[in-house]
């Protein structure tokens, strides 16, 4: 039975259902999207984790149809232990976004719809096995979130949505022109990722390298990674909360997962620009710190720290070990999760107060104590605590960078000191001191709140306390991996 392909329908039909529904019933819509993410996140995680083998490297439930002879393409989908967990985080934090949507009051049939596709696009990014079929789900990626932020984000909305489209397309040039010069190597120049890896892995060192550095760009602003991050914080500020949730994490994933495949692909160019990518990982992790510290916008703080986060994935991947690569796939589950959590509940306390300047909130702890519960959780779980999923992360990303650069790895350490500081700062000045009058009457979180906020709260715990079972669904992929760069 082709699983892959019915995942991929299931928020499609959802959209062409909510095509034909009537604008006037805002709540039907509604509930025949919520009805669409819930059963593409049931068969994900039900379905799929049933029949996923833990122990096979290799790509499973593979769907193989000739799409274009004359141009080599296929429509190709298959997963595995790296591309397997960022399904799952998709389908999850896509649902998440529909419940955080209640607040969505104008134009609710094309704002469900095009969340829908939306979701329909990163699933098949992260399924996808072939490059041509990998590069038009990522660019479809483009146009609902365009308008998402274009028509439902705040006062700079618009040019928020161009800056992104453009650095993106921007970004995906240079991913076209690597991917078209490496096609350009195989015989009969097909863009299945299996025989494009075997083509390009004969390469010259030095032809690798410039094929590789055109994916490093176009995955890298996705990521995004230091210096080309100049999106990221505006995007996250103007875009309507939910679709923060998605922006902050699943779509920066998008950028680390296909760096990981153009790794595997041109393992030679990757061992050469080692040093280029831990300096670029060190650096966004501690440029992406002190900014978020220096953010009074909470919003802004958050996106800054994601660019610190994805720092240390960066980092997990540079190391080109087991444990570094365990630590990059698992950071990339735990910001995840708790980026989803932050911008959920700053999104749910900006639609009650109006504001996100942290200096104008005190003491919301009397008011709202399930919020100042789950955010504390949230901002501890970004620091990396014990007993948190980033804390496994970071544990792994520290010792598999250890055993590759030894002690200086040390500047991640000072990264998580810089994350303490303004997490700390943030939690002081929301819940603690007077309460302020025109705070008193904050709403505190209601059932479907607290059905998504718990859902990812319980996600960051369970992936902190028993991590075991994400990192046996990801174990096989990450060595075999690993095996292709030795010592």
């Amino acid at each position: 039975m082709p699983f892959l392909t019915l995942l991929l329908l299931l928020p499609t039909f959802g959209a062409a259902i909510v095509a034909f529904l009537p604008g006037a019933r805002p709540r039907l819509i509604r509930g025949i999207a919520l009805l669409a993410g819930g059963a593409t996140l049931l068969f994900a995680w039900g379905v799929l984790i049933a029949a996923f083998n833990t122990s096979d490297p290799g790509l499973q439930f593979s769907e193989l149809v000739r799409w274009s002879p004359r141009m080599g393409t296929y429509y190709a989908l298959g997963i595995d232990g790296f591309s397997f967990p960022m399904v799952l985080l998709a389908t999850l934090l896509s649902f998440v976004a529909l419940l955080a949507s209640g607040s969505i009051r104008e134009r609710v049939k094309a704002y469900y719809l095009l969340l829908l596709l939306l979701e329909a696009a990163l699933l098949g990014v992260f399924m996808a096995q072939d490059w041509a079929l990998f590069y038009i789900f990522w660019e479809l990626t483009l146009i609902p979130l365009f308008f998402l932020i274009d028509r439902w984000g705040g006062a700079r909305r618009h040019t928020a949505s161009l800056n992104f489209v453009l650095y993106t397309l921007g970004g995906s040039v240079f991913m076209l022109i690597s991917l078209l010069a490496t096609s350009d190597t195989i015989p009969g120049h097909s863009f299945a990722m299996a025989d494009m890896a075997a083509g390009a892995r004969a390469l010259p060192e030095h032809t690798q390298v410039l094929i590789f550095l055109g994916f490093l760009i176009g995955f890298g602003v996705k990521m995004p990674i230091f210096p080309i991050h100049g999106w990221l914080p505006l995007a996250h500020v103007e875009a309507p909360s939910p679709i923060s949730i998605l922006l902050s994490g699943i779509l920066l994933k998008m950028g680390s997962y296909g760096l990981i495949r153009a790794a595997d692909m041109l393992p030679a160019a990757v061992v050469a620009l080692q040093g280029v990518l831990v300096g670029l990982a060190l650096v966004s992790l501690i440029y992406g710190g002190l900014l978020a510290w220096r953010q009074s916008d909470l919003k802004a703080m958050i996106a800054y720290s994601s660019i610190s986060h994805m720092g240390v994935v960066l980092l997990g991947i540079a190391a080109l070990n087991v444990s570094g690569l365990t630590g990059a796939v698992m950071q990339m589950v735990a910001h995840g999760l708790v980026a989803g959590a932050l911008f959920l509940l700053i999104g749910l306390l900006y639609e009650r107060t109006h504001t996100r300047e942290v200096g104008h909130y005190s003491s919301l702890v009397r008011v709202t104590p399930r919020f100042a519960f789950f955010t504390t959780l949230a901002l501890i779980a970004a620091v990396g605590m014990p007993g948190t999923a980033g804390f496994v992360a970071e544990l792994h990303a520290l010792i598999g960078g250890f055993e590759r650069w030894g002690w200086l790895v040390v500047t991640l350490s000072v990264g998580m000191l810089i994350s303490a500081a303004y997490a700390v700062r943030t939690v002081g000045r929301l819940f603690t001191g007077p309460v302020r009058v025109e705070m008193r009457t904050v709403q505190d979180l209601r059932t479907t709140e607290m059905i998504a906020a718990g859902t990812l709260a319980a996600g960051i715990v369970l992936l902190g306390v028993f991590p075991s079972p994400a990192l046996h669904l990801m174990a096989a992929s990450i060595a075999q991996f690993a095996a292709t760069f030795p010592g």
